[in-house]
This record gives C-alpha cells, structure tokens and sequence, in this order.
C-alpha cells in the first residue's frame, strides 16, 4: 500500500463546526424564540427599573412597592402550567404566540394603571405570560436543536433575557428623565409585533410532531382541572394563589410559616396528580428553582434601587451598570452553554455558581466612588452566577419525558420561580435591620450555595431513584415471582 492512500485511511476527518450541524430554519426557530425572549427581558423588568418613580407617585413604602415586582410571580405558577399544557397538547410555536401576546398586553396596561392595585393586577398578567415564554421558547428551541447541542441552545435563548433588560434600561435613562415611568411600558409593545410575526411562520417541531403523532400529549390542565378532580383542585388553586398574596403582604413570621407550608402542600398535591411516580422529581426540582430564585433575584430586582438610594446613583449612572451587568448576564448564559456541551450539564452550572461566590461580597463593600471596579464587578457576578442559569431550562427538562416536557418545565419552573415573588420582599426586609446592599449579598452567598449542593449532587435524581427503589420494594412480587417460590 502506498503511504498517500496509507495516510489517507488513518488521518482523522475533520469534525464539523457545531453551527454548520443547524439549517437555516433552525436558526430562524432561534431568532424568533431569541427575540421574544429578549422582549420578555424589557417588559419584565422595567418595574425595576421605575420602582422608586412609582412608589413616589402612588405613595408607597420600599417593602410595599417591591411586591409589585413579586406580582409577576404569584401569577407564574399557573401560566407556567397552563401553557406548558397548551404546548403539549397543540405544540409549541401556538404556545410561543400565546405567551408573548399575554406579557406584551399586560406591559401596555401597567402604562394605564391608575393606582397601586391596578398595577398590581396588570403586572400579574405579565407574569401569566412570562411563565409561558419561558416554557414555549426554551422547550421550542431545545427540541429543534440537535441533542449534543442543547446546551447551548439553552444558553444562547436564555442571553436574549438579559440583553432585553440592558435594552430597558438605555430606554429608562432616555425615557424617563424627560417623560413619565408610564412611557416606557407602551413603547414595550412595540418589538413584540415583530416577534408574533415571526413565530406565526415557524414549523412546528420535529421532536413534539413524531411523538404527538404516535399519541396523545399530556395536558396538566386537563389532568388537574377537569372532571372530578376540578372538584377539590380549583379550590386548591385558589387557597394556593391567596397564600401566595398574603405572604407578600408583611406578616408576622409564625403566619407566614403557616401561609408557605400551606403554599407548599397545595402544589406537592398538583405535582403528585400530574405526574405520579415523577411526583418526587418534580418536587425536588421545584425546590432547586425555588433556591435559585432567591439568590438570583434580591440581585436583579433590587439592583436599580441600591444604586439609586445607597449610591446616589443617577438615572444615567443607572443605567451604565446595568448595561454592563446585562452584557455580563448575556456572556455568561453563552458560556455557559459551550460549558455545557463540553463538560456536562451539571457541572457548569456548579462550576460557575462557585465562582460567583468570589465576586458577590465585593460588589456590596465598594461603596460610592468606584464606578468603573462596580461595573467590572458587576459584569463578573452576573456572568456566573446569573449567567449559570442560561441552562437552567436544559438541567431541568433533562429530568422529563416528552410527553409532558413542556408542562414539566413550565410547572416545576415556575412554581420555583415564586422564590422570585419572595425575593424582592425579603430583600427589603432584610435591608431594614442591615443595608440594602448588605442583605442582597447574604442572601446571594447563602442561598447560591444550596444551589450548589443541590445541582451538584443532583438530588432531584437521587430523590426519584430513592422513590422508585422504595416503590419497587413495596410491590407486591409478579406472578413469576410467586410459582418459583
């Protein structure tokens, strides 16, 4: 044999680059999904942003003003749920219209509010929405994408978020010194138009059209809340949400226990309906969210406020940091998913959240007078501890079966999200005996290394083994079983 056809059979080939694996309409799935994400990102955080300007017009406390930004999550739960179930049940891109079209009208509302209530109630709306974003886009992009590159795609939807949120706040600072807070939530609509259009023209996909081909889809709704069982599971709903409201309303602490144990077994009743011998996973996931949440969102919720009362920020100032602190949030959801795909799901997400660690003291102990280290500091926390959760949607989707993916993400997401709901608040609580900044960063440090512990060693897996082991003990033996004996 001759040493060119020698060389020939042994050189290895050269791989294929990761985006010359996607077709053209894979990336357009990207960018529709991409860009309502993005628009997801302004509407949501906008109240952030005009939370000081609001509760100086409506005449509200810090505490009482923060549960306008919890609003968004007492509603989550059940968006999350329902159109989690619409995806599954008719697919994924009439679910991605449905979301969108929700938070883009509950936007234009808050614009409309006329008091403390109504904004609360419009802001409820977007989270109806937001919840259903988040399970029809990452589920939408997650099954179109190849499987070795889901990370990624996971990462690279979830950067839209922040960038939207970097977008609201150059709008903030251009807007608001020169109008009304109100402004800003009308010129949200806007790009959303965009995005319907391009999600009405999408394919739906492969993964959902194969399998709901073969049989029916799961629906949540339907499971919990038609025929008998609506019976006693709409009360629940119902007692759910109140506790969830009343919690936010600054209880004494033996009724707020009382209210989140309530809370709590309201949805382990859903989940154990839903789905049954999955019911331990989906607990275990809910807590891990819920975790995630807390460390998450005293940060980004109450991040304009810091540096407007402690740091005397203007709205210009303002809004610089966040741009960097958006740019990193972005960077990192990027990173990683590459991370991901690389090293596995589980540990880039650990591996980030441990590094964030290093930056969340700092960024509080700076004090007034070092804008440039805050934006670098901002942009390094973000990048990884916020930024970890680009693949949040691909560690929790992983733990579902397709037939109810979607409403899987969507409930287990979003029933956690209400750590979100008590984030802001606990924030504020937490800032009256200590500062603002002081309680933001104890609340990072804590609550980011329980997510550690419970990514890591991925208990929600462990959890549903230890069930099914104890399921499979407690059955009584087959037929087989019985003879040979």
């Amino acid at each position: 044999m001759s040493s060119s056809s020698s060389n020939a059979t042994t050189d290895p080939v050269d791989p294929v680059p990761w985006y010359r694996e996607l077709s053209p309409q894979d990336w357009k799935a990207f960018a529709a999904a991409w860009l309502g994400y993005a628009m997801d990102g302004f509407d949501f955080v906008l109240i952030t942003l005009v939370l000081t300007e609001v509760a100086q017009d409506f005449h509200l406390s810090t505490v009482t003003a923060a549960t306008l930004v919890s609003a968004a999550f007492i509603s989550r739960w059940f968006g999350g749920l329902a159109i989690g179930a619409f995806g599954d049940r008719f697919g994924r891109r009439p679910a991605m219209v449905l979301s969108i079209a929700l938070y883009a009208v509950g936007a234009a509302l808050c614009g409309f509010a006329w008091d403390y209530w109504s904004l609360f109630a419009f802001r409820m709306v977007i989270g109806l929405g937001m919840a259903g974003e988040y399970t029809a886009s990452a589920t939408y992009v997650i099954e179109s994408w190849p499987a070795r590159l889901r990370n990624k795609a996971s990462g690279m939807l979830l950067s839209g978020y922040p960038l939207g949120s970097v977008l609201a706040a150059k709008t903030y600072a251009w807007v608001v010194p020169h109008s009304s807070w109100r402004v800003l939530f009308w010129l949200g609509i806007i790009p959303v138009v965009l995005a319907i259009y391009l999600r009405k023209r999408l394919p739906e996909t492969k993964e959902w059209t194969e399998f709901s081909a073969k049989e029916r889809p799961v629906s949540a709704a339907a499971v919990l809340f038609t025929g008998r069982r609506s019976t006693w599971n709409l009360p629940i709903g119902v007692v759910a949400a109140l506790s969830i409201f009343f919690v936010l309303r600054n209880q004494t602490m033996p009724v707020t226990l009382l209210l989140v144990a309530v809370v709590a077994a309201c949805f382990v009743t859903f989940a154990v309906q839903f789905a049954g011998r999955l019911w331990p996973v989906m607990v275990a996931l809910m807590i891990t969210v819920f975790s995630a949440f807390l460390y998450s969102w005293p940060l980004q919720s109450l991040l304009p406020t810091y540096l407007k009362t402690d740091l005397h920020y203007d709205p210009g100032q303002v809004s610089d940091a966040l741009l960097y602190a958006g740019i990193g949030y972005a960077a990192g959801s990027i990173l990683a998913g590459f991370l991901g795909d690389r090293f596995g799901t589980r540990r880039a997400y650990v591996s980030m959240l441990v590094a964030s660690l290093f930056f969340v003291w700092p960024v509080f102990a700076l004090g007034e007078g070092h804008t440039v280290a805050l934006w670098v500091l901002l942009f390094l926390l973000l990048g990884t501890g916020q930024g970890a959760s680009g693949i949040l949607p691909k560690y929790v989707s992983g733990h579902y079966p397709v037939r109810f993916r979607a409403a899987g993400l969507g409930f287990s997401y979003n029933v956690g999200a209400l750590g979100g709901a008590a984030a802001p608040v606990l924030g504020a609580k937490l800032a009256e005996p200590l500062s603002l900044g002081t309680a933001i960063a104890v609340l990072g440090l804590s609550l980011t290394a329980v997510v550690i512990v419970l990514v890591g060693f991925d208990v929600p897996a462990r959890v549903q083994r230890w069930a099914d082991a104890r399921h499979a003990a407690a059955a009584p033996p087959s037929t087989e079983a019985r003879e040979a004996v």
